[in-house]
């Protein structure tokens, strides 16, 4: 980084965006296996809070390699610095008095680590979205995991890659036995009871 840049302070606060949009900033942070339902559940979410006059946004793994990261692959290298410039990219989010809905696999527990000390304590809430591999395998709407079967597909998650488990995330979403729109109803009544909208 160049020695030459200074950091130039907003005109307009954090706390004043929250205000005048009555609801806090934050990441809600959409992690699991590839069909586990990160990006339905993101959405559908999403949906639900701008009707009600939330400030939303969703940042989708696919979505987001189609532009920003779309010089990146699928290694651990290049995967560790996709979450690294989603983590950047969403906490400007959150300075910005949005609420963020990042739905990413974010694969390995560090990752997912470092973006939350990216932010400010209470900023990032870790959402597990947890679906058995088999479940996932089956759905498969993308048609990812019979290719990464086939060996068409390197570095899968699930397959030919790790996937390591949040030891202690905010919420779990068993999308195995709830609908998308029961787990929306669930994280709704978590952020309303925990006081974020």
């Amino acid at each position: 980084m160049s020695s030459n840049i200074v950091w130039h302070e907003s005109s307009i606060t954090k706390e004043e965006r929250h205000t005048q949009n009555k609801h806090q900033s934050f990441i809600l942070w959409f992690t699991g296996l590839s069909a586990s339902g990160k990006s339905s559940v993101a959405n559908a979410l999403a949906r639900a809070l701008f009707e009600r006059g939330n400030q939303v946004f969703v940042l989708d793994g696919d979505n987001v390699r189609h532009g920003l990261n779309n010089d990146l692959g699928f290694d651990e290298v290049s995967r560790k610095e996709n979450i690294r410039r989603i983590g950047e990219v969403s906490k400007l989010f959150v300075e910005g008095g949005q609420i963020v809905l990042t739905a990413f696999i974010s694969p390995y527990r560090e990752d997912r680590k470092v973006v939350r000390k990216l932010v400010e304590e209470g900023e990032f809430l870790e959402v597990y979205v947890r679906c058995s591999v088999e479940t996932c395998e089956q759905r498969d709407p993308k048609g990812l995991y019979k290719k990464a079967r086939n060996a068409e597909i390197a570095n899968f998650t699930g397959i030919s890659a790790p996937y390591e488990e949040p030891e202690h995330p905010e919420f779990i979403l068993d999308t195995e036995r709830y609908s998308i729109e029961k787990c929306v109803e669930q994280l709704t009544t978590f952020l309303t009871e925990k006081g974020y909208i």
